[in-house]
């Protein structure tokens, strides 16, 4: 997260998955019996939320252990639950980092129906995207959104006027280029902005804010004045190029965090991330803040309207080999993680959990070092959230596809024009025809 874009999943993997699937056992069930339950997560010593959720159930439900489970972090972790969930040693609760591989996961028949545990939860934002035919597969227990990080010292010292919430992209790529020329002549080598390498840095924010866009029609028109931008602000020198984040192995964490680059446009998992590294050392402590994304048109920006932006509820699904003993504690676990409380002790440690109340919104503004400002609030707790991925059979492959034009075209090695060209005549092809 980086929630990363996963590996892409084979059709004979699906296949696996179909045939690897069946039930627990019926063993007899003691509501009262010990048990234990097993977690999915990864990064474990870095990433709180895991041992905060299985922290706040046990002391709910006391009969009840949530073992953790540790898995690789971006890419590797959907390779590995795959090959887990086909080998039978798949952990009794897993998690669905966003929609792209839901339809695989869910038609390869490894997602218990959780219908019951998911009926109290309302129309919890996300929820929608884990339904099948009437029937839940897993329930959203966070749901992150992209915003941009801007530094305050940085734009002061570039005498740049930071962001109001009004910015278009056009103004945000003014803004870039002024900081810029403006940090070059305080002296700095920051850079007005740091674009990562992930292709939601282009494509998320282009299907959600262009009218009419769809992943799903083929039709990637709706990219290039995307790219555009991307590369105007790379050969303006206002961003790191491409090929330098990749061939340096620049992270988005220390171009922010070390004020290496003056904006950054990131999802809000970032907020638990920054407050961490600035205690440990790995961030500099400087004024920073929170705006909403840079908008396609005047007609969403201001704090009158509500700005849109994207992002994929990331979930909580139940292997259906569970034993037939752990499956309500399991159940229960999930309805306690898309709950009022477990959202309040994720925002506890800077998390965005899948419903942002009120209360969601005064815990994480009262940790220490989280900004003040109400920019900072308005951009964190509204907006029009649309998924990066939406649910299909062909999202995992077009996706796949729209990665590798991301780094053909951001690499300067081919056309705009004529990479999305190829774009859509593979997805026709390749894709959308099978």
């Amino acid at each position: 997260m980086k929630r990363a874009i996963p590996a892409v999943i084979s059709a004979a993997t699906a296949l696996t998955l179909v045939l690897a699937g069946c039930g627990g056992g019926d063993e007899p069930v003691d509501p009262n019996a010990p048990v234990t339950i097993t977690l999915a997560g990864w990064s474990l010593a870095s990433t709180p939320e895991f041992k905060t959720l299985a922290d706040g159930f046990k002391a709910t439900h006391p009969n009840v252990t949530v073992e953790l489970k540790e898995y690789a972090p971006g890419n590797d972790y959907d390779t590995q639950m795959i090959t887990d969930l086909a080998a039978g040693t798949a952990p009794d609760v897993y998690v669905m980092k966003n929609l792209k591989n839901f339809y695989t996961y869910q038609s390869g028949g490894q997602l218990l129906d959780v219908s019951d545990a998911a009926s109290g939860l309302g129309s919890a934002p996300g929820l929608a995207s884990y339904q099948v035919d009437g029937k839940a597969y897993a329930v959203p227990y966070r749901q992150d959104s992209w915003v941009l990080f801007y530094n305050k010292d940085l734009f002061a010292k570039a005498k740049v006027t930071p962001p109001d919430g009004s910015w278009t992209w056009d103004d945000y790529t003014d803004a870039a280029k002024r900081l810029h020329t403006g940090l070059k002549g305080a002296g700095s080598n920051a850079t007005g902005a740091y674009q990562h390498t992930f292709q939601s840095t282009v494509q998320g924010f282009a299907l959600a804010q262009t009218p009419n866009a769809d992943l799903l029609s083929g039709d990637f028109g709706f990219l290039k004045p995307y790219y555009e931008r991307s590369l105007d602000l790379q050969a303006a020198g206002a961003q790191p190029t491409f090929g330098t984040a990749k061939t340096n192995k620049l992270t988005y964490q220390a171009q922010f965090g070390k004020q290496q680059s003056a904006m950054l446009l990131m999802g809000t998992w970032y907020v638990a991330t920054l407050l961490n590294q600035r205690t440990s050392g790995d961030a500099d402590k400087f004024q920073w803040g929170i705006a909403p994304a840079p908008q396609f048109d005047k007609s969403t920006t201001g704090t009158s309207a509500t700005p849109v932006t994207f992002g994929d509820p990331t979930g909580l699904g139940i292997n259906p080999k569970i034993s037939k003993s752990k499956t309500a504690a399991a159940k229960d676990f999930l309805k306690y993680a898309a709950g009022p409380e477990a959202g309040k002790a994720l925002a506890g440690i800077g998390i965005t959990p899948a419903q942002v109340t009120d209360a969601v919104t005064t815990s994480l503004f009262g940790l220490d070092g989280v900004p003040q400002d109400e920019l900072s609030k308005f951009a964190y707790s509204k907006h029009t959230i649309k998924p990066e991925n939406p649910v299909s059979k062909h999202t995992a492959g077009l996706q796949n596809l729209l990665n590798e034009t991301h780094s053909a075209i951001l690499s300067d090695s081919k056309g705009v024009d004529e990479e999305l060209s190829k774009a859509q005549t593979r997805a026709k092809n390749e894709v959308l025809n099978q």
